[in-house]
């Protein structure tokens, strides 16, 4: 079966509202939280990580495989954050067109809230019938830090390593770099973006993104 065109997949994902942005932003509660208010059907990109991962091919996918391959150490460890940026399969775009396809195979009632850091602007840009149907949460680097200690993630990864302390330099810097690279993204492209510091309260971003994704 062929691949929808972009024009044909955006007439199809009229119903779709995209939440990206870096990690440890808030994505998921708010994901969350604006779902049930307004009655969408959540689907967490997350939550099928494995799943894509599982089904793909080297040839799809050549940097996730690349990755798989890897230990921890040579994954967080003896690379540069700007080579783990630049390299990290996720953010190419590796695997997006698995979330489209199961985004379409979805019923379109009653609407649907995709969230997750794979949602790089220009991918989700061409798939928008209006650029109201989609905002990227941007959070500061000690937002990021406090959130994965509360969460008790701080060092799920970098725990895993040889030298924790470089390991998680070393992710929390690639984070930086990429929540850094969705701000000139978002910008260029004209999309709705949140910035999310120390002082952001989760009732104060879920409005934000609430009158960012003009739901009402």
């Amino acid at each position: 079966m062929a691949e929808p065109t972009d024009d044909a997949a955006r007439n199809r994902l009229r119903h779709v509202y995209w939440i990206g942005g870096g990690s440890g932003a808030g994505k998921s509660t708010v994901a969350r939280r604006v779902a049930d208010r307004h009655g969408l059907h959540l689907y967490a990109t997350d939550d099928v990580m494995s799943d894509h991962a599982g089904r793909s091919t080297a040839q799809e996918c050549p940097y996730l495989h690349e990755f798989m391959a890897m230990d921890m150490d040579e994954r967080w460890v003896r690379r540069s954050p700007e080579v783990m940026l630049e390299t990290f399969h996720w953010f190419r775009g590796e695997g997006f067109a698995r979330i489209v396809d199961d985004l379409l195979r979805l019923p379109t009632e009653p609407g649907i809230l995709v969230e997750g850091f794979r949602l790089l602007p220009y991918l989700v840009r061409p798939l928008l019938a209006t650029p109201a149907h989609a905002v990227w949460l941007l959070p500061s680097p000690a937002f990021r830090r406090a959130a994965f200690a509360d969460r008790g993630s701080l060092w799920t990864i970098a725990g895993r390593t040889s030298d924790p302390e470089r390991a998680l330099r070393n992710l929390l810097e690639r984070d930086r770099l990429f929540t850094q690279r969705l701000r000139a993204e978002t910008g260029i492209l004209g999309l709705p973006a949140v910035e999310v510091d120390s002082a952001t309260t989760e009732d104060k971003l879920t409005e934000r993104v609430t009158r960012a994704l003009a739901l009402r």
